[in-house]
Parts: C-alpha cells; structure tokens; sequence
C-alpha cells in the first residue's frame, strides 16, 4: 500500500504530554491522501508496550479534526484510558460506506483496513483484534457499528454515539441516497447497509458493543429498537440512554464512557 506521513501539520504537548499529530494517509482505493488525528498518551515516547487504538469517527458534515477541536479533554483521556485515539476524515457525508453506486466513495475500506495499516506501521500499536476498538457519533456512530460487525477480524470492540443505526429515517437527509441510492429504486441497500439489519449476522469473532443515545435525540427511537432487538436475539451488549440532544455537550460526556468500556475490554483481552 503506497502511503505517505506528512511532516506534523500540528504537534504540541499539553502538561500532562500527551501528543496530537495530524497525519497524511494515501488510499489505495480511492487514489487520494486523507488526513487524520492520532493522539497517543503521555507514556507513549518512553514505553517499550504496545498500545490499543481506538478509532474514533465524526460524523455528517464533519472531518478528522473535530474531536480534538470540540471536546477539549481529548488528551487527557487518550492519557487516563492508556490507549491511543485515531479519528479518521470519513468526508463530509460518505457513511463509511463502500459505495454501491460510486465508486469514488470507498470509506468502508479505507477506514477499516487503509487506516489501521498505515497506523499499525507508524505507531506502537497492538496489531490484532483484541487492541482495536471502532466508535463514533451520529454518521460515525452508525459507522462504528457497521464498520465493527462486518471488520471483526479487524475489531474486537464496537460502538456507537447518537447513531442513525436506522438509515431509513435518513431517507430524504443527510445525503445518503447519494451513496446507497435513491429508496424507491434501491431499497434492498437501504435494508443492506443499515446497522439494525447488519446486527442480523453476528461476527463469527465475537465482539464487545457499546451505544448510547440521548432520549431527546432524533435517533433515539431507532436506538432504542436496535438495543430491544439485541436483547432479543441474546446478543451480549451494553446501552445507555441519558437526557441529551443530537449535540456536542452530549458526545463530550458520552466519549469518556465509551472509552472507560474499550480500555476495561483491553485490559481484559491481555
């Protein structure tokens, strides 16, 4: 895989050293260079380990640097949870999708396998499953989801922040009949690709999920089924509701959760 590291377009150190770069990544399939953030803990320079990754996706109309821009405890949390934070441009409304009717669009690919890669080469990171969990909010949420179960052999850890886990309330928004195709002529995509059907087909790895959602979100009722249909279906899974809306003040308190559950998963695969 041709790839390059750009020189730090930033790196600095806050007091308790934990470092932010911005790297350069070349997708193979979509013949481009796409950015992202890696924050590693304060440790990290001086420690012989290996560190777990957790891959953190924005969401519609976002880029890699949102996290570390709109949640000021991003550092300090990479630090408490002893792990590294990869958040990785999924552009403005792709869904991390591989595109069934464009082809330029293959963010599936490029998230699940280009990224952790290039980041396995460049970092000191644990290279299997048991060191690599997948989240995000909103789109990133649903792609923390599905990038999960269909990458298990990649993930051993999964969740979800405010997820559209079902893509048929999205049916006329936030662009996705421009990646899945129009509902009327594509139906079976939007039944294919949404999180609530995915779930359908468990990994043959098993995998250890996390979602969450507001109850003031406009997800939350699809949130909510997808939690009463892994109860159904026994599928081993932690979900919480709290008061919230489809905003940052929520997924700055959701994060610290989240990763608290990945580290415990880490911490219990060693």
């Amino acid at each position: 895989m041709k790839i390059c590291l750009l020189a730090l377009s930033f790196c600095y150190f806050i007091a308790a050293h934990a470092t932010t770069d911005t790297v350069a990544i070349y997708s193979d399939v979509m013949h481009k260079t796409i950015k992202a953030v890696v924050i590693t803990p304060e440790n990290y320079k001086h420690s012989k380990e290996n560190f777990p990754t957790v891959y953190l996706l924005h969401g519609y109309s976002g880029n890699y640097s949102d996290w570390v821009r709109k949640v000021s405890t991003m550092q300090q949390l990479a630090n408490d949870n002893k792990l590294i934070i990869v958040c990785p441009d999924g552009g403005f409304s792709s869904w991390y999708f591989d595109s069934p009717i464009d082809s330029t669009f293959r963010y599936e690919t490029f998230v699940a396998l280009e990224v952790p890669k290039f980041i396995d080469a460049h970092y000191h990171t644990i290279t299997d499953r048991k060191g690599r969990a997948i989240t995000g909010l909103s789109m990133g949420g649903h792609g923390g989801l599905f990038l999960g179960y269909r990458h298990a052999d990649i993930f051993g850890a999964c969740g979800s922040m405010s997820g559209g886990v079902d893509l048929h309330y999205s049916m006329h928004k936030f662009d996705v009949a421009k990646r899945i195709g129009d509902g009327d002529k594509y139906p079976d995509n939007w039944n294919k690709y949404s999180v609530i059907n995915v779930v359908d087909n468990y990994p043959k790895d098993s995998i250890a999920i996390i979602f969450d959602c507001g109850v003031d979100d406009f997800f939350y009722p699809d949130n909510k089924a997808l939690h009463k249909k892994l109860v159904d279906m026994h599928v081993k899974h932690d979900y919480i509701e709290r008061p919230g809306k489809h905003e940052w003040k929520y997924w700055s308190n959701a994060i610290e959760y989240q990763l608290l559950f990945f580290r415990n998963f880490f911490l219990n695969m060693k």
